[in-house]
């Protein structure tokens, strides 16, 4: 059997060369850094961390940890690696970047079935998968589009915040789109959107915050221009008080249903999944610091409560439209085994961006074994992930993060905000335990601690045995 050519050697591409090669295939992994440098990465080392050295949380009553909790069962290598870097940081996974990026190197480095060339590559190889990150290389990029449509990649986010909608006040807020016009399949015949509607008042301390907010600084690799459709709602209020009312809070065509009047100025959010738990602030991408967009954005009326599950931003990000352009396994549509992973497929964060390495290496080799390609279960962070991508409108697609909004709600809710969180992870395990085996994946149960409620050991103890 030929060797797999693994294109990218940050997390996602690290973990799935080392995915492919302990299931017995031989892997050149190609690295463009040491013959091409970019504006972000400071060494030549495999998984360099050029933002953050925290990879969130580990408890698994949090997003992010019930994520690296399933990744542990699937043998992450990234998180080994991550484990015996870190450094105090509290319930994160924060680690000394430079002793994980060195362990990741020497790990895959020594591995017998990997080969790293160091060149840029431009083509697309298959069988192979394709993990080159935010800044993918032009040459590249440009191979990516021509194969897929001009539609197909990104090269900047300009994302809005995500809340949850049993966080959202709907006393305050309501339901309608302008006109009574819009209505979506599936919503109610008062209309797609809820709106949060101000008083003049209301609206001019509003604009104050937005305008005073705290905001990141770009980095010079980071820097986009500002394009009219993209323009972070700060940037819309210093042009003018009223820049806003007349733009994305514009009140036209809506009537406040507490007074019959219309608003002096509205803020609108858009159903973002099926389910209608995760809702998009329409026109606030923004470059708010992730406090100052809990403090403002918490002054629209109805969301004084807001559970943010995205936060907003605006970067430079090369990413594909995943749910128009790629399988539900993320692979080229005319050639099931040409692979993406990381945050090319529009996933962000370097938890995500692993964990789709992790996946795309198992599901390249069953498919060279002659086994359908698999994704888990949407009732795991991993499989809900993967699901969003599958299935989120092509129209406003963009990058998305692990978060509690992407799982369907449990057959028994629960007010117990901790409690509900306990039982999405039993759920997700027991999800897990008993679709692992069916594709003959072995478990590796290896979980942070402090662990998991009782019976989600329970269940783990079960699956093992």
């Amino acid at each position: 059997m030929s060797a797999i050519h693994v294109v990218g050697g940050g997390l996602a591409g690290s973990e799935a060369a080392w995915q492919l090669a302990e299931r017995g295939h031989d892997v050149v992994l190609h690295e463009m850094r040491g013959v091409r440098g970019t504006a972000a990465h400071k060494t030549d080392r495999l998984a360099e961390l050029v933002c953050s050295n925290t990879f969130k949380s580990t408890e698994v009553t949090n997003a992010h940890g019930l994520l690296k909790a399933e990744m542990r069962a699937l043998g992450s290598m990234v998180l080994a690696c991550a484990d015996s870097a870190r450094v105090p940081g509290g319930s994160a996974l924060t680690v000394d970047r430079d002793v994980f990026s060195a362990g990741v190197h020497e790990r895959v480095m020594a591995h017998p079935r990997i080969t790293v060339v160091r060149e840029e590559v431009s083509a697309l190889p298959s069988p192979g998968i394709i993990a080159t990150g935010p800044l993918t290389a032009d040459a590249l990029a440009e191979t990516v589009r021509a194969r897929l449509g001009l539609d197909a990649l990104a090269f900047y986010d300009a994302i809005a915040p995500i809340i949850a909608v049993e966080s959202i006040d709907q006393s305050i807020a309501f339901r309608a789109s302008r006109w009574d016009k819009e209505t979506m399949e599936g919503a109610d015949a008062a209309g797609a959107y809820l709106n949060c509607p101000f008083t003049r008042d209301e609206y001019e301390a509003f604009i104050d915050a937005l305008i005073a907010g705290d905001q990141f600084t770009a980095k010079e690799f980071d820097a986009v221009p500002y394009f009219e459709g993209c323009m972070p709602a700060e940037e819309m209020a210093r042009r003018g008080r009223d820049t806003l009312r007349f733009g994305p809070m514009k009140p036209i065509g809506l009537r406040d249903p507490r007074t019959g009047k219309r608003p002096w100025a509205v803020v609108q959010l858009r159903q973002e999944d099926r389910g209608g738990r995760m809702w998009n602030l329409v026109g606030f991408q923004t470059r708010l610091r992730i406090p100052e967009q809990q403090r403002v954005f918490r002054m629209i009326p109805g969301l004084a409560d807001a559970e943010f599950l995205r936060f907003g931003s605006i970067h430079r990000n090369t990413y594909l439209n995943a749910p128009a352009a790629l399988t539900p396994h993320l692979s080229l549509r005319d050639d099931a085994q040409v692979l993406f992973a990381g945050q090319l497929t529009g996933v962000e964060g370097y938890t995500e961006s692993t964990a789709t390495g992790l996946l795309a290496g198992i599901n390249l080799s069953r498919m060279l074994r002659g086994h359908e390609p698999v994704t888990p279960p949407p009732a795991t962070m991993l499989g809900a992930l993967y699901r969003y991508m599958r299935e989120a409108d092509p129209a406003h697609f963009q990058p998305m993060n692990a978060n509690f909004g992407l799982l369907d709600e449990l057959a028994n809710p629960t007010r117990d905000k901790q409690k509900k969180r306990e039982l999405y992870a039993e759920r997700s395990f027991a999800a897990l335990a008993e679709w692992m085996p069916a594709q003959d994946i072995e478990p590796a149960w290896k979980h942070d601690a402090p662990v998991m409620p009782a019976a989600v050991a329970s269940a783990h103890a079960g699956a093992t045995a």
